[in-house]
């Protein structure tokens, strides 16, 4: 049978993830890897967890457990999520947040929801690969943002109609984005607010690194910024995404959308099409940690993290190559190279693996115009300082060599 002939013609559209594809390289005990954006799993609080999941299974709890339940999400945890929330200026009540299987889901939900076939979606120039991957099948154009406001609102809508549509959101990462670790300004958050009401799109705000900051000021989410312009989150454009896979536990798959309740009501309408629910009791166990230990733990990793990231910095001064550059992240868990220009970064990879066995993800991936083959990621919240060390000082000696 010819499948090709009767798939879907979206399917064209998909692509392995080169990341997922490199996280496979893992298993091999003599590679030093800075590939996966992955929490290290020996900070998970896995004594909490199980005794969350042992309450969720008692005889008072466990029916609801393990029942079908509603595809808005766990009540307690909606609540929780709502009260951290108004912490960083989001007032908003439990009608305005659904749980998602991570924040990737909902990246797809969202695609699904707003996307037609050749609409125009404006993201970063390199931008998550993730978003990327979510957005695709649902056959886009993508226009590249310039938060800054040096491109004009009626510039991104004669092009996106000149491509057969209209521009429909803009995506950003604001805090610590994978794949740069660069954070959007304040007065960037503003002018990206300007556009999209010049334009009337939606904004992706993806804040799964958030919590992670290491160094400087805490700048508001868009969401708070645009509700201080607005007054109420249900008149905002801004569809905030959060999770909880980089703070306590990424194999749980919980995640969650904050944004006017007309937004939520049909994401709940495509979690019903789609998986029903997120799984009920990990949403209670995710909740029972989050009560009873969110704040101590954030910390906890915050510290582990800005060491891991402070010895990588030290080690790309110390090793690098002056002609490669690399961004210097606030927070999160990622460090950004632009290499010389002859150097390919997938090609780079293919020489690393079979030379120094040091594994990275290339950049080209996180373009969607498939530029920037002369960039790389590499992620610290993994590696221990001595691997930190060693790992960089054979991947700069290889550069050199180039």
């Amino acid at each position: 049978m010819d499948w090709d002939t009767i798939l879907a013609t979206r399917n064209t559209q998909m692509k392995a993830s080169e990341i997922r594809e490199i996280l496979k390289l893992l298993d091999q005990p003599d590679i030093i890897s800075f590939a996966g954006g992955i929490p290290d799993p020996k900070l998970f609080p896995v004594q909490d967890f199980q005794q969350a999941y042992a309450e969720a299974l008692n005889s008072q709890n466990a029916e609801a457990a393990l029942q079908y339940s509603v595809s808005e999400g766990y009540v307690p945890l909606r609540e929780w999520i709502r009260d951290e929330m108004a912490k960083v200026g989001v007032p908003c009540d439990i009608d305005n947040i659904i749980i998602t299987s991570g924040s990737q889901q909902a990246l797809d939900y969202l695609g699904k929801l707003l996307i037609s076939p050749n609409d125009t979606a404006l993201v970063s120039w390199p931008t998550y690969l993730g978003a990327l991957g979510a957005f695709n099948a649902y056959e886009p154009t993508y226009d590249r943002l310039y938060p800054n406001g040096n491109r004009s609102a009626e510039d991104y809508a004669q092009t996106a109609a000149n491509n057969g549509g209209r521009v429909k959101f803009a995506y950003t990462s604001v805090d610590f984005a994978n794949p740069t670790g660069v954070t959007l300004d304040r007065r960037d958050r503003d002018n990206l607010l300007d556009l999209a009401d010049s334009l009337d799109i939606a904004i992706i705000e993806d804040a799964a690194y958030q919590t992670l900051r290491y160094d400087g000021e805490a700048i508001p989410p868009i969401l708070a910024l645009e509700i201080e312009r607005k007054g109420m989150i249900d008149a905002c454009r801004t569809i905030y995404t959060g999770s909880f896979s980089k703070t306590l536990s990424p194999g749980l798959r919980v995640g969650w959308v904050c944004a006017a309740h007309p937004v939520i009501a049909q994401m709940v309408l495509l979690k019903q099409a789609s998986d029903l629910h997120t799984p009920t009791i990990n949403q209670m166990a995710i909740n029972t940690v989050a009560r009873s230990c969110f704040d101590a733990h954030v910390t906890k990793i915050r510290d582990a993290y800005q060491n891991r990231r402070d010895h990588m910095l030290k080690a790309l001064t110390a090793y690098m190559p002056k002609d490669v550059t690399w961004t210097h992240p606030e927070g999160g868990m990622f460090i950004w190279l632009t290499l010389p220009t002859h150097i390919n970064g997938a090609e780079l990879l293919v020489k690393s693996l079979q030379s120094t066995r040091v594994a990275f993800v290339p950049g080209q991936a996180f373009f969607a115009d498939g530029s920037g083959a002369n960039t790389i990621r590499l992620n610290f919240s993994l590696a221990s300082e001595v691997t930190i060390n060693e790992g960089i000082k054979r991947l700069g000696d290889l550069i050199e060599t180039q």
